[in-house]
């Protein structure tokens, strides 16, 4: 083995061994037991802009759920497609949203919703996200309760992959979730950099406390700053990942979509991240590309110990890389042998991510260009 060949293939021994530590563990919501207190009355709040094609199976899950005691605001912020009519169709109360700066995004939509809401929680939730079982919604709300109800707990939705691009997002999925900086082995010893943005609990009080989505209407990432406007009034914010409770499809429209997707929000969102934690994805990102330059020098060499070695530590990247995304989403497993292809994905985007926010002050997203 050349000098080379063992420093890259440490470095992908480092990677491996660094990722577990920044992947510790991704928690899930408690199941509700038989005899839990009552629940309160709950007002669910879905900001929707043209989503007549991807809200319905989201309006279906509510009407399915066991837990029963809410409302379901659909806050209609200028489709132009019959959005309104869908939500209607399912018993949802469609509200036009009024506020100043409607149809400029989510979060003044969000923000009409809650003043509308006569729930003593609200739970905002993305359009294209959908509850995966009978008792998710109970159970969400039992953790919540379990947790104090102060403050926000968010959900990252599993990823609910359908056409084979889609298993593109499957790095990127990883490093959202790695990013909030509270999955590590030391839990919550890091401030979360916010909270997830499809869906969010909070009580009525809190939100309305910091100043909800009014106060943050104009930041591109609404998710972190609101969990950072919460954390401002001493309020905690927990963050779950979704598996067997919430679920969603990300960019269904094709791989344009994708890109402009994660392009949009992925350079301003790192900036949240804690630089241990960034840190640590640096080493996994470099790890994934040393060893598989370890194993195509020793193959193009005819070095059979390096070959083996080297063959060794791409399949633990493998392996590592699949279980990771696995906790995200369904993503296919045996993509993952060609993991360095994933990697080398998501740095392309990130990169230009960072053209797009750091030179060009803009990004794309459904047809918009949104200054940053």
């Amino acid at each position: 083995m050349t000098v080379s060949e063992v420093v890259n293939l440490v470095i992908g021994l480092l990677g491996i061994i660094v990722a577990f530590v920044m992947f510790w563990s991704l928690p899930v919501p408690f199941s509700a037991s038989r005899d839990h207190p009552r629940l309160p009355f709950l007002s669910i709040i879905i900001p929707a802009r043209n989503e007549a094609g991807r809200i319905a199976p989201l309006l279906n899950s509510l009407q399915e759920q066991n837990f029963r005691s809410f409302e379901v605001l659909v806050v209609d912020d200028h489709s132009t497609d019959n959005t309104a009519t869908v939500a209607e169709s399912y018993g949802a109360q469609v509200l036009h949203n009024e506020s100043d700066g409607s149809g400029a995004g989510k979060s003044m939509a969000c923000w009409y919703g809650a003043r509308q809401a006569k729930g003593e929680w609200l739970l905002f939730l993305d359009a294209d996200t959908y509850f995966t079982q009978a008792d998710s919604l109970k159970n969400l709300l039992f953790s919540y309760q379990l947790k104090g109800a102060r403050g926000i707990l968010s959900l990252q939705p599993f990823h609910t992959v359908h056409r084979m691009y889609e298993n593109l997002s499957a790095v990127f999925n990883i490093i959202v979730i790695v990013g909030m900086n509270t999955f590590t082995i030391w839990g919550d010893r890091f401030k979360t950099a916010g909270s997830f943005g499809p869906s969010i609990l909070c009580n009525k009080d809190d939100y309305f406390l910091t100043g909800g989505h009014e106060k943050i209407h104009e930041a591109l990432m609404d998710d972190l700053v609101l969990g950072q406007a919460f954390l401002d009034q001493k309020l905690p914010v927990y963050c779950l990942g979704g598996k067997g409770i919430l679920s969603f499809r990300m960019y269904p429209e094709g791989l344009k979509e994708l890109i402009e997707g994660w392009c949009k929000s992925f350079a301003l969102g790192s900036k949240s991240t804690h630089p241990v934690v960034m840190l640590m994805v640096i080493i996994w990102i470099s790890g994934s590309f040393t060893t598989t330059t370890a194993l195509i020098s020793s193959i193009a060499g005819g070095d059979f110990v390096a070959m083996a070695f080297s063959g060794i530590v791409y399949i633990l990247y493998a392996v590592q890389t699949a279980w990771f995304a696995r906790r995200c989403g369904n993503f296919k497993w045996p993509l993952f042998l060609l993991f360095p292809l994933l990697f080398l994905f998501f740095t392309g985007i990130y990169v230009y991510s960072l053209f797009r926010v750091n030179v060009l002050h803009s990004v794309n997203w459904k047809g918009r260009k949104i200054d940053v």
